[in-house]
């Protein structure tokens, strides 16, 4: 297989220049095995994102369900979707799903649920993927990117460095920056991640808080899934968030976002999503809640939230819930538990696999060469800061006590790229 000699200008044949049309586009390439097809309808690559997923996804961003329902609820426009698909000899080897955004005066793609899952990337066949040149994945990028041609740059965040075991796969995917890192669970069951993360002070340390928790009064844990008693459960856990966003000065941003209704939405019957809801209860009041999503053998823990109630946080119902997580799902079938991006004290009380996350950056044209060394130059920016907690405070401290004095709850911040 070669690339070199295919790689001659083509036109690119698309049934209708309308946006929003669901017809795919084609490009074609004679005496070549690559074909590159475009559509703004997710349904038309459902059966090729099955197969891909179905050897397993890195997060729920790479879910066709999970997409499919944030699309629809939060009512994306098809001209603002892109599913792009290269295939190999007839057979599909890489599946890019973007969504096209516009602010001030720029149109990117990037990934469609932003911040809200720990991480992303374009769904391949890893092996064949992994068998090709340098070269030649440089050249089957180029040739994704046509279809996104009149924007302004892509910009992919969150892509680990390794998937499915295998490493360096995205590295000629743009330029790219190491700006965060993934955590995760990932042990054979609760008596091994036991052993090798709880020391004998640390066991002492939770059953102290677990008996302060219990002098309180009735402690109960349960698994909730599917069900009424889901709705009400994740209502509580965005009105404890809120509380929590409002006395660190935040603006909520489920509540910005409009997210709460599509969180709602994935835990109904039917949604296609496996939504597992660990609920924490005093006395029979939801004290701490984790939602999590269930792809195969891995978790993701996308929410999670505590009771702001003083009177109680002596007994630490966040860490508890979390105890009592680490001590069922193991048990379960869940072979990896993934907590998300950034640091935390639990990620490092828990989690005894890490990975790298970077952004990857694609300019089309001349501004989108300037938004992306812009963006990097703050991104670099970022994390230095973030590195500083002095700084970090110092330099929050303005921004939080503004929010506090003026910001309703759905007043939202600047968007990030």
């Amino acid at each position: 297989m070669t690339f070199g000699a295919a790689l001659q200008t083509q036109q690119l044949v698309d049934a209708s220049e309308a946006v929003g049309t669901a017809t795919p586009g084609v490009l074609m390439r004679d005496k070549f095995s690559l074909s590159v097809t475009y559509t703004h309808a997710i349904q038309d690559v459902e059966a090729i994102w099955r197969g891909f997923e179905a050897v397993g996804v890195e997060s729920p961003g790479q879910s066709y369900d999970f997409i499919k329902l944030w699309v629809e609820q939060q009512q994306i426009p098809s001209k603002d979707q892109i599913y792009v698909v290269a295939s190999l000899d007839g057979a599909p080897l890489a599946l890019l799903p973007l969504h096209r955004k516009s602010a001030w005066g720029l149109t990117r793609y990037c990934w469609f649920p932003g911040a809200n899952v720990g991480a992303y990337a374009p769904l391949l066949d890893r092996t064949r993927f992994a068998a090709l040149s340098k070269e030649e994945r440089v050249h089957l990028w180029a040739q994704l990117l046509v279809p996104m041609r009149g924007a302004d740059l892509v910009y992919l965040r969150a892509v680990p460095v390794a998937l499915g075991g295998h490493s360096g796969l995205l590295t000629s995917l743009g330029t790219s920056l190491t700006f965060d890192t993934l955590y995760r669970s990932e042990y054979s069951s609760w008596a091994q991640c036991d052993q090798l993360q709880r020391s004998k002070s640390r066991r002492k340390h939770d059953r102290q808080q677990g008996e302060r928790l219990e002098a309180l009064g009735t402690v109960g844990f349960e698994l909730v899934q599917h069900g009424a008693d889901a709705r009400s459960i994740i209502d509580i856990m965005f009105c404890q968030r809120s509380a929590r966003f409002k006395a660190m000065g935040i603006a909520d941003p489920f509540v910005r976002g409009g997210l709460v209704a599509f969180y709602q939405a994935a835990a109904l019957p039917g949604s296609g999503v496996d939504v597992r809801l660990h609920v924490l209860r005093l006395n029979g009041e939801v004290v701490a809640v984790r939602y999590n999503v269930v792809h195969g053998d891995r978790m993701f823990c996308l929410i999670s939230s505590m009771s702001e109630n003083s009177a109680i946080q002596n007994g630490s119902p966040g860490k508890q819930c979390l105890l009592r997580v680490m001590q069922s799902v193991f048990e379960q079938d869940i072979a990896s538990f993934d907590m998300g991006a950034g640091f935390t004290d639990e990620k490092r009380h828990w989690c005894n696999a890490s990975i790298e996350l970077r952004q990857h950056y694609l300019p089309l044209n001349w501004r989108g060469v300037v938004v992306c060394g812009v963006h990097q130059a703050a991104q670099r920016a970022r994390c230095w800061v973030k590195a500083n907690k002095q700084l970090l405070a110092v330099l929050r401290w303005p921004g939080q006590t503004l929010h506090r004095l003026t910001a309703g709850p759905g007043k939202a911040n600047s968007e990030q790229l």
